[in-house]
C-alpha cells in the first residue's frame, strides 16, 4: 500500500504515534513530548515555525489530549491549526498492560485503515478546503454559550463519532473538516438535550 503523502506537519503526543503514522504517512510528523512541551520552549518554537503554512493536530481522545489540544491551540495562530481528532474508540494499546483512566486508544491503537480515512483529506500539495459553519452558528444551534451547550455539543460529537470533550472551537474544526452540512445537521436534528 502507498503512502499518503501528506504536505502539512502533522504534530503527534509521543514516539508510538510518530511510529504508527510514519508506517503509513510520508510527511513531517513532530512529537510533543506529551506533557512536555509546555515547559519545552524550543520544542514549541520549533512546531510554531513548522505550523506557519498550517498544521494537523492529532492528539489522543481523553483528558491528556485534550489539555495539549488546548494548549496548542493558545500557542498556534487559530486559522494555522488542523484539528483531527480520533474517535473515542473503547480499548487499550497492546503494548499497554493497563488501559488509559478513560478506556480509549490513543493514535497508536488505532487502526492503520481508520487513520488513513482521516488523513486522506489532506494528501497531496494543498489542504483541504473547509466547510462552511461558524461560531455563530453553534451558537444558533444550541451548541455553545448557552446552558445545556455543553452537553447537547458532546451528544452531537457522540452521534458524530468525535471526541465529545472537544472545546466548542475544536469541535467547530472538526466538524467542518471531517463533516458535511447535512451530516452535521442530522445529527444536530437527533439531539433533544
Amino acid at each position: 500500500m502507498d503512502k499518503l503523502k501528506i504536505a502539512l506537519p502533522i504534530v503527534v503526543e509521543g514516539r508510538y504515534d510518530k511510529i504508527k503514522l510514519s508506517s503509513f504517512v510520508d510527511g513531517n510528523i513532530i512529537t510533543t513530548d506529551g506533557f512536555a512541551v509546555f515547559n519545552d520552549k524550543e520544542k514549541l518554537s520549533l512546531i510554531r515555525r513548522m505550523a506557519e503554512g498550517g498544521v494537523i493536530l492529532l492528539c489522543d481522545p481523553d483528558g491528556g489530549g485534550a489539555q495539549i489540544r488546548r494548549f496548542l491551540s493558545g500557542a498556534l495562530p487559530p486559522d494555522k491549526i488542523y484539528h483531527l481528532p480520533i474517535p473515542a474508540i473503547p480499548g487499550k494499546e497492546r503494548r499497554k498492560k493497563v488501559g488509559g483512566r478513560a478506556g480509549t486508544l490513543g493514535v497508536e491503537g488505532v487502526d492503520v485503515t481508520l487513520l488513513r480515512s482521516l488523513l486522506a483529506p489532506f494528501a497531496g500539495d494543498a489542504p483541504p478546503v473547509r466547510a462552511s459553519l461558524t461560531k455563530a452558528d453553534l451558537y444558533a444551534d444550541g451548541l455553545s454559550g448557552g446552558v445545556g451547550s455543553a452537553e447537547r455539543r458532546m451528544a452531537v460529537a457522540e452521534r458524530l463519532s468525535l471526541p465529545k470533550n472537544l472545546s466548542p472551537n475544536a469541535f467547530l474544526a472538526a466538524v467542518n473538516l471531517l463533516c458535511t452540512e447535512k451530516e452535521y445537521r442530522a445529527a444536530l436534528s437527533e439531539v433533544t438535550v
